[in-house]
C-alpha cells in the first residue's frame, strides 16, 4: 500500500527528532559544528558534525537517522554510499566524513568510513579523533558506490532471468554464479590487455575480443557471437598473466582445462554485458565528468571486489559449498586484531624485501574457500601501509610499487575444490591481484605446496569434525581410516621412537616439525592417535608448522578442542605445561594471545550449529644459536571474550541485518585494541 502524504510527513517528523537527538548528543561531546543535509527519502535524515581540538578541526562525522523498520540500511556499504552522495557536490576532499553514526531511535551503531568501511564499537572522543590516520578519498569513489548498487541489482536480476525466464545450459543457482564469474574474467582480461593480446582463432578466422565481446555484436550475430565468445574464453582462460606458481614450483591457471563457458542464450550475454560494460560517464566527487565512458577498471578496487563476495554469499547454495563462507563480521574481526598487532609490534614486516626485491610479508589461508580472508586482508594491508609509510609513499597506495608487488607475492591460499579456487582467483583479480598464489590442493594438511616456516600471518576456517559411518558402510570406514593413517604418519616428525618400549615415542619439539599424529599417555609416553582425531587439531599443528617463528595464526575452531578434557594434551602442546610453582608454561610452540567465543548460529547458513571460537596464537621465536628449537618465553595473560550476536539473524536462509541485533565482535575488537 502506498503511503499517504500525511503518513510520510509523520514519518519524516519522527526521523528529524531522531536526528536532533543525535546532533545534541554529539554537540555535548564537543562536536559542535553542524551541517544539515538534504535527503530525498522520507524515511531518513542526515547531518555532518565536527569539532575542534587544540586548534585543529576534527574529521567530519556523518549522522544518519533512520525511520523505524529501516534498520537493514544500517550496514557499512549503505552508510558509506550515503556519506558520499548526500554531502553537497562542492564538498572538499578533506571534508568528507571519516566516521558515521546511525540510529533509528532504538538502536545505534558506528562505522569507520575508510576503505573498506567497517563497523566499530564506539566513536573516538574529541581528543582521540585527530590521531586517526586518514586515507584520502578516491576522487571518483562516489561514482564507484553508485556502480556498486547498480551492479548488485543487475546481478540479482540476471540471476532471476536465467533461473526463471531465459533458461540456459545450467542446472542450479551455483551454476549461474560460475557463469557470471567467467564473464567477469573475460571482461577483466579485455580491459587489461590490448592489441594482438586480444586476438584468438576460431573457425579459421583471427578474431579480436574487443570486436565480439559487446552487446551490439551479440544482437547482430546471435548464436554465432556466442560460439565465438565461448572460443575466446577457452583461448584466454590459461593466459600466462593468470598463471601462478606455488612454493613447490607447480603452475596453476585460473581455470582448468575442463572448464568452459556454458551460457548459450544470446539474450543472457546481452544482459550481462550491458550491465558490466555500459556504465555511463565517470564523475568525480563534485559530480564533474572525468571520463565519458566508464568501465569496471574505473570502479574502486575494494568496491569491485566486494561485488563477488556479496553476490556469492547471497546466491550460492549451501550444498557442498556453503561451509567455506565465513560471515563478514568474523573475517573483519580476525583481520582487525591481526593487523593491529602487526602494526604495533612488527610494522617492519610489511615493508621488508628479500635480496631479489620481493616483499617478505606473506599471508596464507590453507583452506581458503572463496578467499574471503585474503580479500579483507588486502584492505587492512592498504591502510597499514599508508599509516607506516606516510608521506614516503604516494597518496594512492594501490599505485605504489610495494603494494603492487605484495599483490603478486604476498597472498597465498589453497582449497581442495576447484570451483572455490576459481571463484577466489577471479575475486582477487577484481581486487587487482590476478597473480595471487591461490591454487588447488588435494589436502592442505600434507601437501608439499606449503613449506614450513614460510608465512607471517595465517587466517583460516578449516574443516572440522569426522565423518559418521552407519551400519553397512564398513568398507568405506576402513578406506577412510587407512587414508587417514597415512596422513597421521606425517604428523609424527617430532616424535622419536622409544627403544625401551615398542610402539611408544618421546616428544622433541622443533620449529618446523609436527606431532599431533600422536598423543601422550598418563606417563608422558606418546602413542599414535586413531583416525577419529578431529581434523581441526591437525590444522592447528600444520598452521604452526607453516608459520615463520613469531608468525601469527587466527583460526576458527570447534569449542571442544579448547574445552574438552580429552583435548588437554592439544592445549599443552600449543602453550606448554604449567609449572605450578611459578605459574609459567614451558615446552609449548606458541603464545596464546586471545580466545573469542562465537555464537552457535555463526555457521547456520552452512548447515551447522557447531559451537566455535576464534583462537589467536603467535608462534614462539626460535633460539639464535639453535634455530630449530624454540625460545622459552613467558605466556602473558590471554584476552578472552564472548560474542553472543554478530549483527544479524539467519532468516529464510539469508543473513538479516535489519533486526537491530548488535555485532558484539565490534565491541570486542575495540576492547582488544585498547588493551581492556
Amino acid at each position: 500500500m502506498a503511503k499517504t502524504k500525511t503518513e510520510g510527513k509523520q514519518e519524516s517528523s519522527g526521523v528529524q527528532e531522531i536526528l536532533a537527538t543525535l546532533c545534541q548528543q554529539y554537540k555535548s561531546a564537543g562536536f559542535d559544528k553542524l551541517i544539515t543535509l538534504t535527503s530525498s527519502a522520507d524515511e531518513e535524515a542526515a547531518a555532518i558534525v565536527w569539532g575542534q581540538y587544540q586548534g585543529v578541526e576534527t574529521p567530519r562525522i556523518f549522522l544518519l537517522a533512520l525511520a523505524p523498520g529501516n534498520w537493514d540500511k544500517a550496514n557499512a556499504e549503505y552508510v558509506q554510499q550515503k556519506s558520499y552522495t548526500l554531502p553537497p557536490a562542492d564538498t572538499k576532499e578533506d571534508e568528507f566524513p571519516q566516521f558515521a553514526v546511525v540510529s533509528d531511535g532504538e538502536h545505534k551503531t558506528c562505522f569507520e568510513l575508510s576503505f573498506p568501511a567497517y563497523e566499530i564499537d564506539r566513536l573516538p572522543t574529541l581528543k582521540e579523533i585527530n590521531e586517526y590516520k586518514r586515507i584520502k578519498a578516491d576522487p571518483t569513489y562516489r561514482w564507484s558506490m553508485k556502480m556498486y548498487d547498480r551492479l548488485m541489482r543487475g546481478f540479482d536480476e540476471f540471476h532471476e532471468q536465467v533461473y526463471q525466464n531465459v533458461r540456459d545450459n545450467i542446472s542450479s543457482s551455483n551454476d549461474i554464479i560460475r557463469e557470471v564469474t567467467k564473464i567477469l574474467f573475460l571482461e577483466s582480461f579485455r580491459l587489461h590487455h590490448e592489441g594482438s593480446n586480444l586476438e584468438f582463432q576460431h573457425d579459421n578466422q583471427t578474431l579480436n575480443l574487443n570486436q565480439i565481446f559487446n552487446v551490439a555484436y551479440i544482437k547482430k550475430q546471435g548464436k554465432k557471437a556466442v560460439a565465438q565468445i565461448q572460443a575466446a574464453f577457452d583461448h584466454f582462460k590459461s593466459h600466462a598473466d593468470y598463471v601462478v606458481t606455488d612454493d613447490n614450483g607447480e603452475s596453476h591457471a585460473i581455470f582448468d582445462e575442463q572448464t568452459h563457458l556454458r551460457l548459450g542464450q544470446p539474450r543472457n550475454y546481452e544482459t550481462l554485458l550491458d550491465l558490466i560494460q555500459n556504465l555511463g560517464a565517470v564523475t568525480n566527487n563534485y559530480d564533474q565528468v572525468v571520463k565519458t565512458q566508464g568501465t569496471l577498471a574505473d570502479i574502486a578496487a575494494d568496491v569491485l571486489g566486494r561485488l563477488l563476495d556479496v553476490f556469492l554469499r547471497a546466491k550460492f547454495k549451501p550444498e557442498g559449498m556453503g561451509v567455506y563462507l565465513t560471515p563478514a563480521p568474523v573475517k573483519q574481526a580476525m583481520l582487525a586484531i591481526a593487523f593491529h598487532d602487526i602494526k604495533e609490534e612488527t610494522p617492519e614486516l610489511l615493508t621488508a624485501r628479500d635480496e631479489e626485491g620481493k616483499p617478505l610479508f606473506r599471508f596464507c589461508d590453507p583452506a581458503c574457500g572463496s578467499y574471503g580472508f585474503g580479500a579483507v586482508a588486502m584492505g587492512y594491508l592498504e591502510r597499514a601501509l599508508l599509516e607506516i609509510l606516510g608521506k614516503e609513499t604516494s597518496e594512492d597506495v594501490r599505485r605504489d610499487k610495494l603494494f603492487q608487488d605484495m599483490c603478486q607475492y604476498s597472498f597465498i591460499g589453497a582449497d581442495n575444490s576447484q570451483d572455490m579456487v576459481t571463484l577466489a582467483r577471479v575475486n582477487m583479480a577484481l581486487l587487482g591481484a590476478p597473480k595471487a598464489k591461490i591454487f588447488r590442493t588435494y589436502d592442505s594438511l600434507i601437501t608439499a605446496q606449503f613449506k614450513p616456516c614460510s608465512y607471517d600471518l595465517i587466517c583460516t576456517n578449516p574443516p572440522f569434525g569426522t565423518p559418521k559411518f552407519s551400519k553397512g558402510q564398513e568398507k568405506a570406514k576402513k578406506s577412510y581410516e587407512e587414508a587417514r593413517e597415512k596422513i597421521l604418519q606425517l604428523f609424527r616428525s617430532d616424535l622419536v621412537e622409544n627403544p625401551k618400549k615398542a610402539g611408544t615415542y618421546t616428544y622433541e619439539p622443533s620449529v618446523s616439525g609436527l606431532a599431533m599424529g600422536g598423543k601422550p599417555d598418563s606417563k608422558g609416553l606418546w602413542k599414535p592417535v586413531s583416525a577419529s582425531i578431529d581434523p581441526a587439531v591437525l590444522f592447528i599443528d600444520r598452521c604452526l608448522q607453516m608459520l615463520k617463528p613469531g608468525g601469527r595464526l587466527l583460526i576458527v575452531l570447534p569449542d571442544g578442542v579448547l574445552c574438552n578434557s580429552g583435548d588437554k594434551y592439544v592445549r599443552e602442546y600449543i602453550m606448554g605445561t604449567k609449572d605450578e610453582a611459578t605459574g609459567q608454561f614451558h615446552g609449548g610452540k606458541a603464545i596464546v594471545k586471545a580466545v573469542i567465543s562465537l555464537p552457535s548460529d555463526t555457521f547456520k547458513l552452512s548447515g551447522t550449529g557447531a559451537k566455535t571460537s576464534i583462537l589467536y596464537l603467535q608462534k614462539r621465536q626460535a633460539r639464535e644459536q639453535d634455530p630449530q628449537r624454540f625460545q622459552d618465553v613467558p605466556q602473558p595473560d590471554v584476552f578472552m571474550a564472548v560474542a553472543d550476536t554478530l549483527g544479524y539473524l539467519v532468516k529464510n536462509n539469508v543473513e538479516d541485518y535489519s533486526t537491530g541485533v548488535t555485532n558484539d565482535l565490534a565491541a570486542i575488537v575495540g576492547a582488544y585494541v585498547r588493551g581492556e
